[in-house]
């Protein structure tokens, strides 16, 4: 062999093993909303570990928490677009697109972690015709604590809300600031402590998790456990990469992804308490809410209902009527 054939072959030899060798691991990337020590983000990097260890390291998953590849109302749209393989969002943020994103944070319809799962299993199928109308995979949803008011004064009607600063992060948060005749103002969860600790906001509706999260003691006194509703974040895949995946890869994907399901809700079963007991510690009253303010908010909670089926038409209406009867 002449030397020119000689290094054409050596050149083509080194072609395929490079070839070989990129295809050996998959590099994927899985932006996500909350900070790194966030027990969704926690579970996110466990799913993970737990593709990487059943595909041998084929399929690497890098989870980017706390907004720092796309902000969360962008994750959608990114993984959509390919510019990421995966994503994990607050559902509720994109009720806007669709009503049925909104069905986990109907006021007062499911206050437990049990009635959640419920409401979770009779809203899936919803979820996933439309998520796959978009070329999205849903793999699996994990909720959050209950909700409820972190104020910088006391309250004992919702007639005390008025005028407040109130933190909006979805259609259902902003329409009860709207009820109440506060200032609502849209805020990301990671976008949260600079605005309270700039006075953007001095109320907001969410979980133990969210204020642990924001260091909210620094700047409010008081959490009011409303127990309104449980919110869920969802993790998808783009379809289409999805398919291109090798049969086993797609099986460690899924298999992961039922895993993480049941950890994620165990894993915030635990936690809500513990959240509660840290905002203690830290100095902030954290209170049942009066009969009054409880019968204000049950009294909105109902408004929104209506309000919300209204919106959500027959597939709304199914979703409720499953949810009943289970």
């Amino acid at each position: 062999m002449n030397r020119r054939r000689l290094l054409a072959a050596t050149a083509l030899a080194l072609a395929v093993a490079w070839g070989s060798a990129a295809s050996a691991e998959t590099k994927w990337n899985l932006p996500a909303a909350y900070p790194a020590d966030n027990p969704h983000s926690v579970n996110l990097a466990a799913f993970a570990k737990d593709v990487a260890d059943a595909t041998n390291g084929e399929l690497a998953i890098t989870v980017h928490p706390n907004a720092s590849l796309f902000k969360a109302p962008e994750i959608k749209r990114a993984v959509m677009t390919g510019q990421a393989q995966m994503g994990e969002v607050l559902l509720s943020i994109h009720e806007n697109e669709d009503p049925i994103f909104g069905a986990d944070v109907v006021p007062f319809l499911a206050t437990s972690f049990e009635q959640a799962r419920k409401l979770w299993e009779a809203t899936r199928p919803a979820v996933e015709k439309k998520l796959a109308s978009q070329g999205l995979m849903v793999l699996f949803a994990v909720p959050w604590a209950p909700q409820g008011i972190y104020v910088d004064k006391p309250l004992q009607t919702v007639d005390d809300m008025k005028g407040l600063k109130w933190r909006a992060y979805n259609v259902g948060t902003a329409k009860i600031g709207e009820a109440v005749g506060a200032q609502a103002v849209t805020i990301q969860a990671a976008e949260l402590p600079q605005a309270l600790a700039t006075g953007v906001v001095n109320s907001f509706m969410s979980s133990g998790g969210t204020g642990y999260d924001s260091k909210v003691w620094e700047t409010l006194d008081y959490f009011y456990d409303t127990q309104a509703w449980i919110p869920k974040d969802l993790t998808f895949v783009n379809k289409a990469a999805f398919d291109a995946l090798p049969e086993a890869q797609q099986k460690a994907i899924l298999t992961a992804a039922a895993a993480a399901e049941e950890r994620g809700w165990q894993m915030w079963q635990e936690k809500a308490g513990w959240y509660l007991d840290q905002l203690k510690a830290k100095g902030m009253k954290v209170e049942p809410p009066s009969p009054e303010l409880a019968a204000g908010f049950k009294k909105i909670g109902d408004q929104l209902t209506e309000e919300w089926l209204a919106k959500a038409g027959a597939d709304g209406q199914a979703v409720i009527d499953s949810y009943r009867k289970m």
